[in-house]
C-alpha cells in the first residue's frame, strides 16, 4: 500500500460546494458505457481546444469562443473523471492519480501554451504564469507524501476558479481585444499580459507561503539533531 491509497482530499475553493453538487448530480445520469478514462481523455480535448482557440483568434477574433468552450469541456472532463469513479465505487487510486495529475501536465501546458501564441499575451508571461501554477501543484504533491494530505485548492483558487477566469478573460478578449498600456521599460503591455504577471505573482506568493507554513511544523516534528 502506498500514500496514493490513503491520502486525504481536501478542497476548499470558493465554488467547490456548488461545483459537487454538480458533479454528483451529472455522475448519477452519465450512460454506464462512459467510463472515467472516457471523460480524462474528454478533458485533453478541452484543453486541445483551447489552445487550437486562441492561435487561430489570430486570423479572427471569433475563435476565442471556441478557447472558452474549450476550458468548459476540459473542466467536464477532468473534474467528472474522478467522481464518476467514485459514484460508481470503480476507484482505482493508484492508476487514477497517476493518469489523473500525469494529464494535468499536459492539459496546463496545452492552454498556457495557447494564451502564449495568441495576439494578446507575450509568450514568456504565459510561460511565467504555467510556471507558477505547477510549481504550486507540485507543492501540493510534495504536502501529500509528507503529511497524507493532498490540498487541491490554495488561497480558495483551484481548477476551477482559474478555468473560471480563463473563459472571463477569452469573452473579454473578444469584446475590448488586446488594449493596454505604454511601460518605460517593458513597452507595450496588454491587459492580459498585466493579468498573467498578476497571476504568477498570486500563485509564487502562494507557494512561499504555504511552503513556509508546511515548513515549520516538520521542523518542529523532526528537530535538528544535538552535536
Amino acid at each position: 500500500m502506498t500514500i496514493v491509497d490513503h491520502h486525504r482530499r481536501i478542497q476548499e475553493s470558493l465554488l467547490s460546494r456548488p461545483e459537487r453538487r454538480v458533479l454528483l448530480w451529472l455522475a448519477a445520469r452519465m450512460p454506464g458505457w462512459v467510463t472515467p478514462d472516457h471523460l480524462t481523455a474528454i478533458g485533453v480535448i478541452g484543453a486541445a481546444l483551447v489552445l487550437l482557440g486562441y492561435w487561430l483568434s489570430r486570423f479572427q477574433p471569433g475563435f476565442l469562443w471556441l478557447a472558452a468552450a474549450g476550458y468548459i469541456v476540459n473542466w467536464f472532463g477532468d473534474s467528472l473523471d474522478g467522481t464518476l469513479a467514485r459514484y460508481r465505487h470503480h476507484e482505482r487510486p493508484r492508476y487514477g492519480f497517476f493518469l489523473d495529475h500525469t494529464v494535468d501536465v499536459v492539459c496546463l501546458t496545452l492552454m498556457f501554451l495557447g494564451i502564449g501564441v495568441s495576439p494578446y499575451a507575450d509568450f514568456r508571461l504565459a510561460a511565467c504564469a504555467l510556471i507558477s501554477y505547477t510549481s504550486l501543484a507540485q507543492l501540493s504533491y510534495i504536502n501529500m507524501i509528507v503529511t497524507g494530505e493532498f490540498r487541491i485548492s490554495g488561497g480558495k483558487v483551484g481548477p476551477t476558479e482559474t478555468r473560471v477566469i480563463g473563459i472571463a478573460a477569452a469573452a473579454a478578449l473578444y469584446f475590448v481585444g488586446g488594449v493596454g498600456l505604454m511601460l518605460p521599460v517593458a513597452g507595450f503591455v496588454t491587459w492580459l499580459d498585466i493579468l498573467l504577471a498578476i497571476i504568477t505573482v498570486f500563485f509564487l506568493g502562494l507557494f512561499t507561503i504555504l511552503a513556509i507554513q508546511l515548513a515549520a511544523p516538520l521542523a518542529k516534528l523532526e528537530p535538528r539533531p544535538r552535536r
